[in-house]
């Protein structure tokens, strides 16, 4: 691609919480024209009736169906980025003219797993960017897995894991647009509570990506999720034993991550304002008599999704990854 050509992007299932991420970013993305957004609850209405943050920023309108742009060669999209929710890509994929040869860049868990993969590249840039420069589909990774995954790529590179115990806390964002008594304003706020406790779906991904680094890992990944009283983000908590002392562990993390343009080791403690509405991870390690504790922090539909996706799209098409995401965080 080059300046005078755009990279055309379509979006398939555009109402939810990533698609309206995705388009909060696409549509300022210098190299990028969204070609169209499909949602068949919203078509013909504009983008803005769903993503009220939009409004003013696009004249763009849901399409109920997207096979009339992937059938026109003006407006086949040189990248699909699919936003449905699980179980649907896979059918989305496999019902694919054959005349599509674009890349696809999936948002939901249909292809992260080796056994469901069909050719798809795992995207978590800061373990596998070689293979997602060179791949045209790609499986984006979940939100608390690539939490969980930044706080352990260094030491699964240097084969130093033992057993893992992680609690995430993660904000109601994290469930969803369709509402559920657990999302409801009020069974969430001023409340917590714990769910699918060591049953996490995104523990397999977790699992193969630390086998795939450290392939002689023989331990076990300990996970109590939380959910959280707040809209966005997720602060996982992890721990684990370590010989390192803490200057050679903080030292590991910092050359691990030191090229990375998302990621930041940190000596202060961070929290989730730091991150939110942006790209980011960041860091903290400290060590407590044998364990090494981990703070790592994201916006789940950011660095652990819309951006993320993004981020895999530049990398695929042959851009600096961090075009289009240098994101200002709401502080206060």
């Amino acid at each position: 691609m080059n300046e005078r050509t755009p990279i055309r992007i379509g979006i398939i299932g555009a109402a939810g919480y990533t698609a309206g991420e995705l388009l909060r970013i696409v549509v300022q993305h210098p190299a990028a024209r969204i070609v169209f957004a499909q949602s068949a609850s919203h078509a013909g209405e504009p983008v803005s009736s769903a993503h009220a943050d939009l409004l003013g920023e696009t004249d763009l309108h849901f399409c109920d169906e997207a096979l009339p742009f992937l059938s026109n060669p003006e407006t086949c999209p040189d990248v699909l980025f699919l936003c449905s929710g699980h179980g649907k890509s896979k059918d989305f994929v496999h019902n694919l003219p054959d005349s599509y040869q674009g890349a696809i860049i999936d948002l939901s868990n249909d292809f992260r797993l080796e056994a469901d993969a069909e050719g798809f590249v795992y995207g978590l840039p800061e373990a596998f960017r070689s293979r997602i420069q060179g791949a045209k589909h790609i499986a984006n990774p979940g939100c608390f897995a690539t939490c969980i995954e930044l706080a352990l790529l260094p030491m699964a590179r240097a084969d130093r894991l033992p057993e893992i115990h992680v609690t995430g806390i993660t904000g109601s964002t994290g469930a969803g647009q369709a509402p559920s008594a657990t999302t409801h304003f009020s069974w969430r706020d001023n409340n917590l509570s714990v769910y699918k406790a060591f049953t996490h779906q995104h523990l397999g991904e977790i699992g193969e990506v630390l086998h795939l680094l450290a392939p002689s890992w023989k331990g076990a990944i300990n996970f109590v999720p939380v959910r959280g009283n707040f809209t966005r983000g997720i602060l996982a908590s992890v721990y684990f034993d370590c010989g390192l002392t803490e200057e050679a562990a903080v030292a590991l993390y910092k050359d691990y991550y030191a090229a990375e343009p998302f990621v930041h080791v940190i000596e202060t403690n961070p929290d989730m304002k730091m991150v939110v509405n942006t790209n980011k991870c960041v860091l903290h390690v400290r060590k407590y008599g044998d364990k090494l504790h981990v703070i790592s922090v994201i916006d789940n539909l950011v660095k652990g999704a819309s951006g993320q996706a993004v981020q895999n799209m530049n990398l695929v098409f042959g851009l600096p990854e961090d075009t289009g995401l240098h994101l200002k965080g709401t502080r206060f």
